[in-house]
């Protein structure tokens, strides 16, 4: 088993993480906000539980879904994404696409992509919030997100693991 990593910062954030090798079933989760993942990461579906109030009041902290992989992301649906690593794990993030490359750039709801110079989405961008504005660090702050770094498409509603 990993060491469980330090990660508050991160959980503030909303930012869930999974640690573990090579598509281990058994996965150590650090502090509010993370991710656990259940699956082997070569399966066309991967079970997530989430971890934070990012998502609120779609997805809440211990809600379980399962994520297509490969699914193309399009506004409205809930996307898990890679957004590097902490301590040597992957970590990935839970938020819902608000616009695709070709959309028109929501500069009024995204303050971070006020100032940027295209009309549309650029290619192999997204546009990503949490549905919890006080609790996500998310395109507002962060701006574009690389489509290469989605995981998959939440396909299956929330379900609260207790």
């Amino acid at each position: 088993m990993l060491p469980l990593l330090a990660a508050a910062g991160w959980a503030a954030a909303g930012v869930l993480l999974a640690v573990g090798a090579y598509g281990a079933a058994s996965y150590v989760a650090a502090g509010a906000g993370l991710l656990t993942l259940a699956a082997l990461p070569a399966r066309a579906f991967v079970l997530v539980t989430v971890r934070g109030a990012s998502m609120e009041p779609a997805f809440h902290d211990g809600d379980r879904v399962l994520v297509r992989r490969w699914s193309a992301p399009r506004p409205g649906v809930a996307v898990v994404l890679t957004q590097g690593t902490l301590g040597g794990a992957p970590v990935r993030i839970i938020k819902r696409v608000a616009a695709v490359p070709g959309d028109p750039v929501p500069r009024a709801a995204v303050p971070a992509l006020a100032d940027v110079p295209e009309d549309t989405v650029p290619p192999g961008h997204l546009v990503l919030l949490g549905d919890n504005p006080a609790a996500s660090v998310d395109s507002r702050q962060a701006g574009y997100f690389r489509t290469d770094a989605v995981l998959g498409v939440a396909r299956r509603p929330p379900r609260r693991h207790r």
